[in-house]
């Protein structure tokens, strides 16, 4: 009694801790001013799909940072070999990451590695320039770790300059974080217009002053600037812009054009004076991002650091140049290759419908459970409030943030932890039909279902990791909720459903006694009167009939095919409301603006239209810019709801890591089922879910719902959700081939299928409660999801039902004529055999 106490007492701790932790959330303002401002803050961040909002991917130009350090390097590299008297002959190379050089003896290789090693020398010992030789000819190129480590120190820069721009902006907490190995992610809530914040974070800034070339100058180089004149510069830099400490736009006192005032530090400032006072008469060049801003001629020394830029701005244009500069360089070129806006109106929409979907689809389940077991359903269902509120707690700690597929998520995470309850309930019921006293059923009935729930839970969240491990951020989302949504399943059903079962049994002694506990609804008494079907009868039927779909399923899949969205095809998709624009007047409107590959689609209310481009390679930020523009010009009222830029590169990396997830997600649960259960066991499992998803891949090309990311995510919660069935049934398999394991297979299968048969029909009515309000409410956003898992549950049960039994006794009766048993011997087994040996 005292141990079950202090579980009891430790499992309240957690209980409260997740209510504590969850509470921010909901609780009026007028109680959080009475509290601590550190717990009132720690609350769920809404998604920018809830919120409205920028999502902007930036790849780095590692090919022009890794080719700039090169030219640096190897131009003093060349200057020391002449130095040495190497003699040499510069060719052209093949790759703008290399240099190449054939030298006049071959014998001064040595040397050339020693320079090397001079001149790009690093503080851990090694060199920066990689030299390979091959008799005469000589290949110079940067070392890989020194290319790794400046890549990572020009991204983690480029993270504190993004950060600066955006906060001299003055938005609202924008996120910027490094995403993969040459990315950088930046979300910008309540953003909905990204244009000006694009043209600040996709330009470099990088500065230098650099002075006219003579005519007997040989070393130099041609810029232009904004009018095409053109410019003999000298290459070497007489001023960097790193210097310049501050910066600011403004009307000049001379001539009231607009100028960016600047100020340089103290080293720059006393360069600045040297250079000017020794340069007098000489015209210095203002070079911007490889453009020259500015021209003038020297008239005299310019002293104390302080000097103006006088170039074709607009005001807001030297603003925004200014801003660059006192942010400092971009070291690293970014380019845009996603783009992902939502307008605020479209996201308050979004959090009504997932507010009210998953309302309806969580009042359903726990209706239903009510209604089955009655006041044991009832502690289910307290137990599944439970479990949301210790979701919420656990995403509110760990700072995550909500989205759209991040509630679908959820949803979905409420109709699956009702399996744990179901299967508890069922297993207490069959001990109690043995007569067994209600705490001797509760916790037989508890132990024979935690392995099940276990395998079935561990299964699921390996599809669930790869989500998380491939998914971009909502499907991360989406991950991070099923996964938490299992734990704390298991934690509710196991642990606190079993204590509070316990506790009204003990209450209740003088009324329950040693009397075996009652289910008695009408539901029950039906799904009782479902068993004795044999199920192994109609298998070959049913394998034909599943075989057939597949078939079909991959003929829907070859023509007419998926409609894939631009998460995998790339291009631009732009929702957008034109109240004054109808499809003609926009259709010929964006044909004579050059747009032809534009495609217009009318989408739900008037004047409301779906726009489709393909992918302009690395232009698609801008076209996408270009396409907005004009359209606001024709109709000043127009609002843009959604705009979707995916470049080729994230595309094609998308597609790629969804093949591999899937891939992977197979593997890593065929491992586990022949780790767990023999080897026919999980060959029918698997077989039977890959007939599942290819089904299900055949309802995406029937229907034509768009294949996105988010069906990604559809697809391995399918595997998750239909190997978990599956587990369920192959559990009672094995469970009664040790029981009774003289008795004919099929009829071993039969009646594992026939006890899980109540357990699978409940669960999968459960889910699909769950999931329904969602698919015919939830709208577009989670069309590819919800509609989808629908179909899924309904085709996973039915294959749980026909074919995972049917392969299953196929299977094991070929493993019967190869004269092998149907389960491996179990330890206990073994060492009695060995004892009865003299």
């Amino acid at each position: 009694m005292t141990r079950i106490s202090l579980r009891g007492l430790v499992y309240g701790l957690v209980v409260v801790l997740g209510l504590l932790s969850a509470a921010p959330n909901i609780l009026p303002h007028s109680i959080q001013q009475h509290l601590p401002q550190w717990y009132t803050q720690n609350t769920l961040s809404l998604g920018l799909d809830l919120q409205g909002g920028s999502h902007l991917l930036l790849s780095a130009d590692k090919n022009a940072l890794f080719e700039r350090q090169l030219h640096s390097y190897a131009t003093s590299l060349l200057t020391e070999l002449r130095e040495k008297g190497v003699r040499y002959a510069k060719q052209d190379s093949a790759s703008p990451l290399q240099v190449q050089l054939v030298l006049k003896d071959a014998k001064d290789v040595s040397k050339i590695n020693a320079a090397a090693y001079q001149v790009s020398a690093q503080p851990s010992g090694t060199a920066a320039l990689a030299v390979t030789s091959q008799s005469t000819s000589v290949t110079i190129t940067l070392s890989d770790t020194y290319a790794q480590g400046l890549l990572k120190d020009a991204l983690a820069r480029s993270v504190e300059v993004v950060r600066k721009r955006l906060n001299e902006t003055g938005l609202t907490e924008p996120t910027v974080t490094l995403q993969g190995s040459d990315a950088i992610l930046v979300q910008m809530p309540g953003m909905s217009d990204p244009s000006q914040v694009k043209s600040l974070l996709g330009t470099t800034a990088q500065m230098s002053f650099h002075w006219q070339a003579n005519s007997d100058t040989s070393a130099f180089m041609l810029r232009h600037d904004a009018s095409g004149r053109s410019y003999r510069l000298e290459q070497n830099i007489a001023l960097e812009g790193e210097h310049i400490t501050d910066a600011s736009g403004a009307l000049s006192a001379q001539t009231g054009q607009p100028v960016v005032t600047f100020r340089l530090d103290s080293i720059g400032a006393k360069q600045f004076a040297t250079m000017t006072r020794d340069n007098v008469g000489r015209v210095l060049a203002i070079v911007l991002d490889d453009e020259v801003i500015t021209a003038p001629v020297i008239n005299g020394p310019i002293p104390g650091g302080r000097g103006e830029i006088a170039g074709s701005f607009t005001l807001p244009e030297a603003h925004d140049v200014a801003l660059m500069l006192r942010t400092g360089a971009l070291p690293v070129p970014l380019s845009i290759i996603e783009e992902r806006t939502v307008g605020p109106d479209l996201g308050s929409d979004a959090i009504k419908t997932g507010i009210e979907s998953g309302v309806a689809g969580a009042l359903l389940v726990l209706a239903f459970m009510v209604a089955i077991y009655g006041r044991w359903g009832a502690i289910a269902s307290f137990a599944l409030i439970i479990n949301m509120a210790l979701v919420f707690g656990a995403l509110t700690l760990f700072g995550a943030t909500l989205t759209l597929p991040g509630i679908a998520g959820l949803i979905l995470t409420m109709g699956m932890a009702v399996d744990a309850n179901i299967l508890i309930n069922e297993r207490i019921r069959e001990e109690s039909k043995k007569g067994r006293p209600p705490l001797s059923a509760i916790n037989i009935g508890f132990q024979k279902a935690f392995a099940t729930i276990v395998d079935a839970n561990f299964t699921t969240l390996i599809a669930v990791s790869l989500l998380f491990m491939f998914g971009s951020g909502p499907i991360k989302g989406f991950a991070i909720t099923i996964a938490l949504g299992l734990i704390t399943s298991v934690f509710t059903a196991v642990a606190l459903t079993k204590i509070l079962m316990q506790f009204i049994v003990r209450r209740r002694a003088n009324r329950y006694g040693r009397r075996p506990l009652t289910f008695s609804s009408p539901l029950l008494k039906l799904s009782d009167k479902l068993r004795g079907v044999n199920f192994i009868k109609p298998r070959k039927a049913a394998l034909i009939v599943s075989v057939v779909l597949t078939l079909l399923s991959v003929g829907l899949f070859t023509k007419p095919g998926l409609h894939y969205g631009v998460d995998f095809t790339g291009g631009t998709m732009v929702e957008l409301t034109a109240p004054s624009l109808s499809t003609d007047n926009l259709r010929e409107l964006i044909r004579t603006q050059g747009f032809e590959q534009v495609t217009i689609q009318e989408y739900g209310s008037v004047h409301h239209y779906l726009l489709r481009a393909p992918v302009q390679s690395a232009e698609g930020a801008a076209y996408t810019d270009q396409l907005k523009q004009v359209i606001a010009n024709a109709d000043t009222q127009v609002t843009f709801d959604k705009v979707d830029m995916v470049g080729p590169k994230v595309s094609g990396g998308f597609a790629e890591l969804s093949i591999l997830a899937l891939l992977i997600a197979g593997a890593g649960m065929l491992v586990y089922l022949w780790a767990r259960f023999e080897a026919h066991f999980a060959t029918a499992a698997l077989l039977t879910v890959l007939l599942d998803l290819t089904k299900t891949i055949g309802f995406f090309a029937l229907t034509g719902i768009e294949f996105n990311l988010t069906a990604v995510a559809a697809l391995l919660a399918l595997i998750g959700y239909s190997i978990n069935d599956k587990v369920v049934v192959l559990d009672r398999v094995r469970e009664l081939l040790r029981l009774k394991p003289t008795q004919p297979l099929e009829e071993t299968i039969n009646d594992a299928v026939n006890s899980t048969l109540s357990r699978t029909v409940f669960t999968s009515l459960t889910t699909l409660l769950a999931l329904l309000p969602m698919a015919v409410f939830g709208g577009d956003a989670v069309a590819s999801f919800a509609l989808p898992m629908v179909f899924a549950v309904v085709i996973g049960t039915s294959s749980t039902l026909f074919i995972t039994s049917g392969l299953l006794y196929v299977l094991g009766k070929r493993r019967e004529k190869r004269g092998k048993a149907q389960l491996k011997p179990t330890k206990a087994e073994i060492q009695a055999s060995l004892a009865h040996i003299p």
